[in-house]
């Protein structure tokens, strides 16, 4: 396995050096960096001429411009980056610093709810094969996989925040839209659960009556704009939650699972009634705003402590499975807890910021105010670029995994689980889900590194000053430091996941390292 590893890092080391090599060549053969200079007028332009000149290099040959970058980054070793300036004098260290800060949290936040919305969904669209609902979702996996990011982030704009600012101040639902909304859903429910008619009649009603029913009193009590969970919500969508994660991993067969999982549940239900007064206490000035993030992070930490804790005590002979349903749990309680403290500060927040979903830039400018109005301005701010994002990943998820899953399905072990009287949720969950899961390790890594590439366009459209400007600006000036510095991020987490993807496939399957 050592040597496996080790083969894999040098293999990725070299891709590095000879893709900065090559994009190195290409930035500075892409035109004359001295361009907007030679066609001015200022008298001092000879002057300026030769101080760009000295200053980017480009006296010398490109090996030793390339050397003496190289020079710099290889001081990362121990701790000394120096990227180099570019063609302004500015530190390209700090300007990466602070632009991979924004990209990597757009393109994170885009792949992690991209693989549950897509892997879910390309699961439901495998199990209800040659059905409405899985012509439904292939047929919109291809229209959202063939839609140009720039094309659909105009889109986003236009309804999901110029619209919806024009609504938020009324925040009023007309009888017409409820009834529309009830019956979508319940029809989308109805194609994928399947069924009997009889069944099928049920989910419809009680769905319809369901959604209908929670949209007229949203509209009642104006939710939307004073939106809270609240402790009676929390207590009951985390025992829901708690009966959901049994039944997919363990059934209620299994009391050490069963004991575990609710031993978190009743953990999570304590912690968040003792910390939400203090979490919710208000931050306005800058200095705190770190301890309230420490706080917030320990909070998830000991969440997920004693998750495992659980499993690790009650889980006897089933130790490995009730530990993972206890974390999936407390990570699902987590958010919980996390989107009620975001929820119950949204009026607070709209009764400052007026049109509340922005269309660009990654934060207000000049933004003052408490530490939770500061963490709902960069939610929102993240909301449409996120979804530019992700609807194109989505789809590549639902094809993949539909595909994967099915091929899994058709297995002998498979029917012979069948053959055997296990029932249909067990197959599905404990036999066909992890090994179907096994290919999209791949796709993850490349998926990545692909919306790395897609945020360059979707920064421009939504004004964010991330990897993607740097990118732009760099090649439009024909200065390679700033681009370096994009491949160095973009090139560098590319090659990371798709280490990690090989070492996933390695550990699942060891005949790969042998």
């Amino acid at each position: 396995m050592l040597k496996y590893v080790a083969k894999r890092l040098g293999q990725s080391a070299l891709i590095l050096l000879l893709g900065s090599v090559l994009i190195f060549v290409l930035v500075i053969n892409s035109g004359d960096p001295l361009e907007d200079l030679r066609e001015s007028q200022d008298p001092n332009r000879e002057n300026r001429i030769a101080q760009r000149t000295l200053a980017m290099g480009l006296d010398k040959p490109w090996f030793v411009r390339y050397a003496n970058w190289f020079s710099g980054v290889a001081k990362c070793v121990i701790g000394q980056c120096d990227l180099g300036t570019n063609r302004e004098g500015q530190a390209v260290t700090a300007l990466v610093a602070s632009a991979a800060g924004s990209t990597l949290r757009l393109v994170t936040l885009a792949t992690l709810l991209a693989i549950v919305v897509g892997v879910t969904l390309g699961i439901i669209t495998a199990v209800r094969q040659y059905s409405g609902f899985d012509y439904a979702m292939t047929f919109m996996a291809f229209v959202f996989f063939s839609l140009p990011v720039f094309w659909f982030a105009v889109l986003l704009k236009h309804y999901a925040a110029i619209q919806f600012n024009d609504w938020i101040p009324d925040a009023h639902f007309s009888p017409t839209t409820i009834i529309v909304a009830g019956i979508v859903a319940a029809v989308i429910l109805v194609a994928a659960l399947g069924g009997s008619w009889k069944r099928r009649l049920i989910t419809f009603l009680v769905t319809f009556g369901i959604v209908s029913g929670v949209l007229a009193y949203f509209d009642a009590v104006t939710w939307f704009r004073r939106p809270a969970v609240g402790l009676p919500v929390y207590i009951l969508a985390t025992i829901g939650a708690a009966v959901l994660v049994i039944i997919l991993t363990s059934g209620f067969q299994n009391p050490r699972v069963r004991n575990a999982v609710g031993a978190t549940a009743l953990v999570s239900i304590v912690g968040f009634v003792v910390m939400r007064p203090m979490l919710m206490a208000p931050r306005e000035d800058p200095a705190t705003f770190s301890g309230a993030t420490w706080m917030l992070l320990g909070c998830f930490a000991f969440a997920i402590v004693a998750a495992v804790v659980a499993g690790q005590l009650l889980g006897g002979f089933s130790r490995r499975q009730a530990t993972l349903a206890s974390v999936v749990l407390a990570l699902i309680s987590s958010v919980l807890a996390f989107a009620d403290l975001m929820l119950s500060n949204w009026s607070q927040y709209i009764a400052v910021i007026s049109r509340p979903i922005p269309t660009i830039a990654a934060e207000t400018p000049n933004f003052q105010s408490t530490y939770w109005n500061h963490m709902i301005d960069t939610a929102t701010h993240l909301i449409l670029p996120t979804m530019a994002l992700m609807v194109i990943s989505i789809a590549s998820y639902i094809r993949y995994t539909r595909a994967s899953m099915l091929e899994v399905l058709r297995q002998d072990y498979i029917r012979t689980a069948r053959a055997k009287g296990i029932s249909e949720r067990k197959v599905i969950t404990r036999h066909a889900l992890r090994n179907a899961l096994i290919p999209l390790a791949t796709i993850v890594a490349f998926d990545f590194a692909g919306l790395i590439g897609g945020a360059v366009i979707t920064e421009q459209v939504f004004g964010w000053k991330g990897m993607g400007d740097l990118f732009q600006t760099g090649l439009r000036a024909v200065d390679p430091i700033p681009v370096m510095g994009f491949f160095l991020v973009a090139g560098g987490a590319a090659v990371t996941m798709n280490l990690i993807a090989d070492l996933v496939y390695a550990v699942l399957d060891p005949r790969i390292a042998g």
